[in-house]
């Protein structure tokens, strides 16, 4: 009888390392859903940027002398880094290419924060996300 005494309350002990288990786990559910968000966020502002570039850079006289699409890299470029300084602060591109078929893409990249992956030692402050797109003169 004296030895069961002993080991009542030993179950009571996990129960604390359990609730901080679980609340590890939903601070890492968080930090994921945030850079997702993040990630998602760059996509359209990478899908943004290619289309303003590719609309700015069409060469509508050209079009009209010669009946052919040609897109201006210049202007096209100028289009797309303003479009992703309004859209996405702090954003970095990796990556702008026109293609032989007129075609444009981008590759951009953002640090983004994290929510409570900061808070454990040696957690990361920042992740860094990239997105893709791409757009073409022909529609």
């Amino acid at each position: 009888m004296l030895t069961r005494r002993r080991e009542r309350g030993s179950s009571l002990m996990l129960m604390p390392a359990a609730v901080l288990v679980f609340v590890i786990l939903a601070a890492i559910c968080v930090d994921f859903a945030a850079v997702h968000l993040g990630q998602r966020e760059l996509t359209i502002a990478a899908q943004g940027a290619v289309n303003d570039a590719v609309a700015v850079g069409f060469d509508e006289d050209h079009f009209y002398r010669t009946g052919e699409d040609r897109l201006d890299d210049g202007a096209a470029r100028t289009a797309a880094y303003e479009s992703l300084a309004r859209n996405a602060p702090g954003a970095d591109v990796l990556r702008l290419v026109a293609t032989e078929d007129d075609r444009l893409e981008i590759e951009v990249a953002l640090e983004v924060d994290t929510i409570f992956a900061k808070a454990v030692p040696g957690g990361p402050r920042t992740i860094r996300v990239t997105a893709t797109a791409s757009a073409d003169l022909a529609g």
